[in-house]
Formats: structure tokens, C-alpha cells, sequence
């Protein structure tokens, strides 16, 4: 019997993705699992339509295939993802970023980029995402990615080391504890914001729980930052943090309080409200 003609096989792929509605987009990702087991472009993928795919590249499909029919991240699966203008490493030790995320990195961009060198940490910094998309964009500034976990710590490195990014520092530590007396021009934080038992965490299982899910409703961490937040600042210094869609009002109130002034929502481009921040008074 012949072997199938690689259109064959990626209207195949797609047609397990769609049935196993695991994928927003089955022809997108049909295309980047096959591409990820060739080699090819997607030019590649239309020249060679009516050709066999290369020698066992058909064996790899099928495990990579199965993967993704049983839920598991397209990123996790490559092993890799795109952010801002970056190509990062990915994988269990951390969440994958998202486009959400990016949108903090251009609130930090417009909000503190317009000046000199600035001190900024990423608290609870994961991959590495949002402390090398800054230091991509402003290498003159100091920063620091600080994380609980130490096997996020050393995925955040082996990003940096890959981008060429080695002036980001990089240190264990829960929020602010263990910054000591350090004064900070930036803080910025993507913290776990999902309230325990949300519909959307059986979408999730493979990422890790400790970074989505949050006491209080989804804001015990997002109150932990704030609350130590304005002694990690210098007069004038910024916070400005990652939350969830319909959590605004709550992130905007728990900046209400002495230490703290203009007060700050940003939306996402899907016009939801998704960044809230503030700055550190002078009293």
C-alpha cells in the first residue's frame, strides 16, 4: 500500500484534532505538528502536499498526535512558545505565557520606558517571560526575576541563556520576602489569580496548579503583593500586576489605602479589564 501524501495526512491530523475538540484551531495545529516532525516550513508543507513524509516522521506524528488529543499544550508538546519577540522554552515547571501577559509588558513599556535606566523586579517570574521581554526592550535596565520555585528558576536561565539575555539576575523567593531592604523603581507580577474550583481549570491540568489557583476567590496573592509591594519601592516606584477579567474593582480596592496613588486599570485588547496598578506616595 502506499504511503500517504503528506495533505493526506495533515487533513487527517486535523480531522483527530477537531473530533477530540481539544484545539481552537485543528489546521493551525495540525500544521505545527507536522512541521515539528519534518522540519518543514509551512511553504514546505504546500510544496511537498503530494509527497510521503520523510523517513519516520510518520512514528513521531502519532506519539505527538496522542499528546495533543489527550489535552496536552501545543507549547508543551514543541517545547516551546513565542512571547513578545521571543522564542522561550516551556514546560511543566512553569505556566505558558500568554498574550494576556504581553499586554503587562506594554503597560510597563508605556508607563516607565520613556525615562533612564531603571530597577525593576518580575515577582513570581515563572519561564522568564516578562523580565526578558523587558530586558529585550530596555537592556539598560537592572532586572531581577525572582521565583518560588527552583525548577522554574532554572528554565527562567536556560531563556536567557538562549536569547542572549544574561543581565537579567535571578533569585528563589516568594513575592517580596526576600528582597530586604532593596528599593525598586518597577515591580510587576502575573501572580496566581484563579479562585479554586473555576469551570476553566479542567482546561489546565497540565499546567501547574500553584501557579493558576489562588486562596480568597483567586486574590490572596494579588492582596499579598500589594500589601508588600509599596516598601520594594522607591517614592514614585510602580506596581502593576496581572489579573483576572472580572477582578478590577477588588485589585483596584486593595490599592486604595496610605502608600499607594494613582490608581490604574488597563485593559486587553479584547477590552477587559486585565492590568491594574499604582504608585508609591511620598508619604
Amino acid at each position: 500500500m502506499p504511503e500517504r501524501r503528506t495533505g493526506e495526512v495533515l487533513h487527517g491530523v486535523r480531522r483527530q484534532l477537531h473530533e477530540a475538540g481539544v484545539a481552537e484551531e485543528p489546521s493551525a495545529q495540525a500544521r505545527a505538528l507536522v512541521r515539528e516532525c519534518t522540519g518543514w516550513s509551512d511553504a514546505d508543507l504546500i510544496a511537498r502536499r503530494d509527497r510521503p513524509l520523510p523517513g519516520g516522521a510518520s512514528e513521531r506524528l502519532r506519539e505527538l498526535v496522542e499528546r495533543a488529543c489527550g489535552g496536552e499544550p501545543l507549547a508543551y508538546i514543541l517545547g516551546r512558545c513565542g512571547f513578545w519577540t521571543l522564542e522561550l522554552r516551556v514546560g511543566p515547571e512553569a505556566l505558558i505565557p500568554r498574550p494576556e501577559t504581553e499586554r503587562l509588558v506594554e503597560v510597563a513599556l508605556e508607563q516607565c520606558g520613556g525615562g533612564g535606566a531603571l530597577s525593576v523586579a518580575d515577582l513570581g517570574t515563572g519561564s522568564g517571560a516578562i523580565a526578558l521581554a523587558l530586558a529585550s526592550e530596555r537592556p539598560d535596565w537592572r532586572l531581577l526575576g525572582l521565583d518560588a520555585a527552583a525548577e522554574a528558576l532554572d528554565l527562567a536561565r536556560r531563556n536567557a541563556a538562549d536569547c542572549g539575555l544574561d543581565s537579567v539576575l535571578w533569585c528563589r523567593g516568594d513575592w517580596c520576602t526576600c528582597l530586604g531592604d532593596a528599593r525598586f523603581d518597577l515591580l510587576v507580577a502575573n501572580p496566581p489569580y484563579v479562585a479554586e474550583g473555576d469551570a476553566h481549570l479542567a482546561d489546565l491540568t497540565f499546567e501547574p496548579r500553584s501557579a493558576l489557583v489562588a486562596g480568597e476567590g483567586g486574590l490572596a496573592d494579588l492582596r499579598c503583593i500589594v500589601g508588600q509591594g509599596a516598601r520594594c519601592l522607591r517614592p514614585g516606584g510602580r506596581l502593576l500586576l496581572e489579573h483576572g477579567a472580572g477582578q478590577g474593582a477588588q485589585v483596584r480596592s486593595m490599592f486604595a489605602v496610605p502608600g499607594w496613588c494613582d490608581i490604574q486599570t488597563w485593559c486587553d485588547l479584547d477590552g477587559r479589564e486585565r492590568i491594574s496598578g499604582a504608585r508609591r506616595s511620598d508619604v
